[in-house]
């Protein structure tokens, strides 16, 4: 039997009550994460550029949008909520293949369910059948894929998005293929987008691809029947080496979500280790930004492959800069949204710190530590070396600190109204319809 044909039919044979229920949690755990990324998203200029350029070609205003009072169509509302929840870099991570998974996939369920009828527990549902296929089509081709310089979260994402939504219409094998099959030739997303917006636009566009690849399935247009295994299919293609096996191996067994984590700081996840480290010697040594004369960074190479830029002037090029990672920790000692704003980056005691902080690459460090030694003006040197950052599995966010990430981005919306949206992420398995949850995640006309 196919790698696809497999996956399918687990797809169509899966039944939420044989999800162990620590998987279930952890689904939860990741929607309160990704709604509250989506909602403090939801004012960004890329949404509202994004409205300007697309909103005049949209079709019926059928569709709620995460965070935003204005309508548009399914399609649309799937493009807008994955931007959103990603152009801020604070949705959740997978170690070991670095995509934001719940990003595309919960962008396009919350789309659909917001002009379809549909139970909590099937979102629920939805929603890990789809992380489960986006993390293992993900693991099967990376590094290679990822090394090629595709973005997975978009690449891979466009998959979640579009088995989800086509559990969701109850696609049969046939057309659930099909789904997959018009999802891989879609796939798309590249890593030179990194530090603008293009990168939030990837989960977006993976969720939108994916929604229309279950309504074109749905309807027969069809597709070749080995998407991921074919000679020419997504595997061979993208990714120069690749273990489909992967993709089949325990499946329905070894679920993803429970290696999921959350990210603490709104930035690339491989430059939370600096963070961390410098800002708790910000606090232990009292360190000012103009009481340090060096900075030395030792860090995983693939942390200089991706984050080594120095000059920067633009907030989102901060997010992978392992430079502006260091001054904000050292400098401020915290590293929230406002560290990561055009402002910030343009701090004239920032821009200093970036330029007197060297990174090497070190194969020793592993891609969740990171050694920084600092030389202060005084001649004397601090440093740490961190080896588990806040936010990994061995030191995961608490269901509290989740709260609290959610509340401190959900600025758009009143108080009983965030109250309401995490009330409705964690009780997602009672209710009747996921139109509660999404109405109140909707701004008031205050």
């Amino acid at each position: 039997m196919t790698v696809t044909r497999q996956l399918v039919n687990y797809l169509l044979d899966s039944r939420l009550d044989a999800i162990p229920a620590d998987v279930q949690r952890e689904a939860k755990r990741a929607l309160v994460n990704v709604v509250g990324c989506a909602l403090g998203g939801a004012d960004h200029p890329a949404m509202d550029m994004t409205i300007r350029a697309l909103g005049p070609y949209a079709g019926p205003p059928t569709s709620a949008v995460l965070g935003r009072r204005e309508r548009f169509d399914p399609l649309l509302a799937s493009l807008l909520n994955g931007i959103s929840s990603h152009v801020h870099d604070y949705d959740d991570t997978l170690p070991k293949n670095y995509i934001h998974a719940s990003s595309p996939v919960a962008s396009a369920l919350f789309a659909y369910a917001s002009v379809n009828p549909v139970s909590g527990p099937d979102f629920l549902h939805a929603f890990i059948l789809g992380f489960e296929v986006v993390s293992r089509i993900g693991n099967a081709t990376y590094p290679a894929h990822y090394d090629a310089g595709w973005h997975s979260t978009g690449s891979v994402g466009v998959f979640g998005a579009a088995v989800a939504v086509g559990r969701l219409l109850g696609l049969d094998a046939e057309r659930m293929t099909y789904a997959i099959g018009l999802a891989a030739t879609q796939a798309a997303g590249i890593r030179e987008m990194f530090g603008s917006m293009g990168k939030g636009f990837h989960p977006g566009r993976s969720a939108q691809s994916g929604y229309m690849a279950a309504l074109l399935a749905e309807q027969g247009f069809t597709s070749g029947r080995f998407p991921l295994e074919g000679p020419r299919g997504f595997a061979a293609v993208t990714a120069a080496s690749y273990d489909l096996d992967r993709i089949t191996d325990g499946l329905g067994r070894d679920f993803d979500l429970l290696v999921n984590t959350y990210k603490p700081f709104p930035c690339g996840i491989v430059i939370h280790p600096t963070i961390d480290a410098c800002s708790q010697l910000h606090h232990q040594h009292g360190i000012t930004a103009d009481q340090v004369a060096a900075v030395e960074l030792r860090v995983a190479p693939l942390v200089k492959d991706l984050c080594d830029k120095k000059v920067i002037s633009v907030g989102l090029e901060g997010k992978f800069s392992i430079y502006h990672a260091a001054a904000i920790g050292l400098g401020r000692g915290k590293a929230g949204l406002a560290e990561f704003t055009d402002e910030a980056v343009n701090d004239p005691a920032l821009k200093r710190l970036r330029l007197m902080t060297e990174a090497v690459g070190d194969a020793g460090v592993s891609e969740d530590a990171v050694v920084v030694s600092v030389r202060l003006q005084d001649g004397r040197t601090v440093g740490m070396h961190l080896e588990e950052s806040l936010g990994n599995l061995k030191r995961p966010l608490s269901d509290a600190q989740l709260e609290a990430k959610f509340r401190d981005q959900a600025k758009v919306l009143a108080p009983a109204g965030v109250d309401a949206a995490i009330a409705g992420c964690w009780g997602i398995a009672e209710m009747a319809d996921v139109s509660t949850l999404i109405a109140a995640c909707v701004p008031d006309d205050r």
